[in-house]
């Protein structure tokens, strides 16, 4: 009798698929733009976060992860559009954990994926500023559609799905990998 694989491997496997899988160019377009749509929605809720974006304008950010690669200039309305890239980005993020998995599992810790990071530091302060400090309130847009009292409901039911996704999950024994790491350093996984 086979045993039943472990939950290592079933992570291990998944990774594996979602290593080897390459969507289509429209499918990486379509996605980033939506993102895109989601982030300046946000955004435009936090008054500082924009007038600290306006002070950037048309600087150029690159972020990185694998072979995704999606490149946005900072609007003179502190927003950001998705850009192709003529120039050297003002400011290069390249998230260094490489697998799928375990990129997941540190955004569900609510920690910060290892980054190289190259570029304007000023840039890159107010770009962690923004990470650190700007939070979608989807309980308040859900109440827009749906009501405060089953807005309310709903986002409850999701937090409890959330505790008792990350009680499953097994827990990381190394240290929180911190947000920003030097040029040319990679932070050990």
């Amino acid at each position: 009798m086979k045993a039943l694989p472990t939950w290592a491997d079933l992570t291990a496997q998944l990774s594996a698929m979602v290593m080897n899988f390459q969507p289509p160019s429209a499918w990486v377009d379509e996605l980033q733009d939506r993102m895109l749509l989601l982030v300046n929605h946000v955004l435009s809720q936090e008054p500082s976060a924009v007038s600290r974006l306006q002070r950037q304008k048309n600087r150029t950010v690159q972020i990185g992860w694998r072979q995704l690669q999606l490149t946005c200039r900072i609007t003179p309305a502190g927003l950001f559009e998705r850009t192709s890239l003529q120039n050297a980005p003002d400011l290069s993020l390249h998230i260094s954990q490489d697998s799928p998995v375990s990129l997941l599992q540190t955004l569900a810790q609510g920690a910060k994926p290892a980054m190289q990071v190259q570029g304007d530091v000023m840039l890159a302060a107010d770009i962690n500023w923004l990470v650190d400090h700007v939070r979608w309130d989807f309980e308040e847009d859900l109440s827009r559609l749906l009501g405060d009292a089953a807005a309310h409901q709903l986002v409850a039911v999701a937090k409890r799905m959330v505790a008792a996704l990350k009680a499953f999950m097994p827990q990381t024994s190394a240290a929180t990998p911190s947000a920003y790491v030097p040029s040319n350093t990679v932070h050990p996984s």
